[in-house]
């Protein structure tokens, strides 16, 4: 019990240690990653469709 006392201990001391993002930051990186997700999503979605029509052509 000990052991897990002293882990829980150094866990919180290390979380402490953390520089977390402001508030704008976690913002600005969600956008990034909707709009990155949109826009290869797109992308994935053109491909697919050139892809079939290519393939409804040869066969």
């Amino acid at each position: 019990m000990k052991k897990f006392v002293q882990f829980c201990r150094e866990c919180v001391g290390e979380l402490g240690k953390v520089v977390w993002p402001s508030r704008a930051e976690a913002v600005a990186s969600v956008k990034v990653v909707i709009v990155s997700t949109i826009v290869v999503a797109l992308i994935l979605g053109l491909l697919d469709l050139l892809f079939t029509e290519g393939l409804r052509l040869i066969f």
